[in-house]
């Protein structure tokens, strides 16, 4: 792509301020705020990766996914602030799916041990994960404040903490989990993946670019299952005290 193709590109930034002058949505500095950090970033993180994939340093990789993890956690941990301790339980389960998913990735020569691919499928990992989390937390704050009395009342009829919050939690996994599943019912006949649609584009054969899409697919499924599945385990305990009674505010974690 030629730089004046990607300025024509600005075509569509135009539009949606357009329409938000408009509609009188107040939304046109957020979309070019939006639109300059995003060039910003992804230039780069473009140049960067480029010294990291010709450098082929173990040590540019790892500083590489750990600053990926940091500004994943970073990002998360403001939605669940009324979870004690939540920073350390972020990093511990976006470190866990980390460990795990290019452990089996690399450990089953699934794909080469090299900066090109281990950051890419990280950063989708990561990244899916990330927004997962975010999912989680909203459901599962909400449905503990909204269904307090629920477990308050199994606490005194002599149930334990999991039981008091187990439904909560039950119904917080599944919400977080049911658009990556249900995306991925339709995919190849209501979207073509960005992955394989850049690989596609890029000129591969089809259907190589479809096995490393069912690749991708197959990792966000176990993402999204041990994203919430680990940060709920972690997470719950935190909302009851040493009497095993119900924490009526938590403070904000620092």
């Amino acid at each position: 792509m030629t730089t004046t193709a990607l300025l024509l590109t600005l075509v569509f930034v135009f539009i949606p301020i357009i329409l938000s002058k408009t509609l009188g949505l107040q939304l046109e500095k957020d979309t070019i705020v939006a639109t300059v950090r995003s060039t910003v970033q992804l230039l780069l993180v473009g140049f960067v990766l480029k010294f990291v994939f010709d450098s082929e340093s173990y040590l540019f990789i790892f500083l590489m996914v750990a600053l990926m993890i940091a500004a994943a956690v970073q990002n998360a941990r403001k939605k669940g602030q009324q979870i004690r301790g939540i920073t350390w339980k972020l990093a511990v389960t976006f470190i866990f799916l980390e460990v795990l998913t290019q452990g089996i990735l690399l450990g089953f020569a699934i794909v080469p041990a090299t900066a090109q691919y281990i950051i890419s499928l990280t950063g989708m990992v990561i990244g899916n994960s990330m927004v997962l989390a975010i999912l989680f937390l909203n459901r599962f704050v909400a449905e503990v404040e909204t269904h307090r009395a629920e477990s308050e009342l199994i606490l005194s009829l002599g149930g334990t903490p999991k039981q008091a919050i187990h439904r909560q939690l039950i119904r917080s996994i599944q919400a977080s989990m049911i658009p990556t599943i249900e995306s991925q019912k339709t995919i190849g006949l209501v979207q073509l993946p960005g992955m394989m649609s850049g690989q596609i584009i890029a000129g591969a054969d089809p259907l190589e670019a479809v096995q490393f899409q069912l690749l991708v697919v197959f990792l966000l499924l176990t993402t999204a299952a041990l994203t919430s599945v680990c940060l709920g385990l972690l997470s719950y305990p935190t909302l009851f005290n040493e009497r095993m009674q119900m924490i009526q505010k938590e403070p904000a974690d620092k």
